[in-house]
């Protein structure tokens, strides 16, 4: 049996199924997914996207499946100097929600040590995990592996 294609993104709006995708999951070109309602196709995209939860995929057969964000294990990082926190999360370039009184970040131990030593208050949680786009636009921020000759101070 030959899986419905969905070549395409459309914006929010009226869906056939719903496909819950965690952060990483939501950053795809080509996979086979189902839908909660078990509707099965293959995303078959012509360039790698990141999909935001309302994200929705466009079938060959006019069906649209939806996009949802995952529950994820979170922790939340508190402290009187956020900013602080913040630039120590950013300078690892690691994927971080930024609100006015904490962060957001996927569970790590090491960075939860870091943070700590830091003197954030930190909270395990359970929950969408939709970080703050990259510099230089609303991209995602990537790995820092990159080819070039010149050396440069990353912090």
């Amino acid at each position: 049996m030959t899986l419905p294609r969905a070549p395409a993104i459309a914006p929010p709006g009226p869906s056939d199924d719903a496909v819950s995708l965690d952060y990483e999951g939501r950053m795809l070109r080509r996979r086979r997914l189902a839908g909660r309602g078990g509707l099965a196709f293959v995303a078959d995209l012509p360039e790698t996207v990141s999909l935001s939860p309302g994200d929705r995929f466009a079938l060959e057969d006019g069906r649209h499946v939806a996009v949802e964000a995952a529950p994820e294990a979170l922790m939340v990082a508190r402290a009187p100097d956020l900013a602080r926190l913040a630039w120590h999360v950013g300078n690892r370039h690691t994927p971080c929600r930024i609100e006015p009184d904490r962060l957001v970040l996927r569970r790590d131990p090491v960075l939860a040590d870091m943070l700590r030593r830091l003197g954030a208050r930190l909270e395990e949680v359970e929950g969408p995990f939709e970080p703050e786009g990259g510099a230089y636009g609303m991209g995602r921020t990537l790995p820092h592996d990159h080819d070039h000759p010149q050396a440069h101070p990353h912090g």
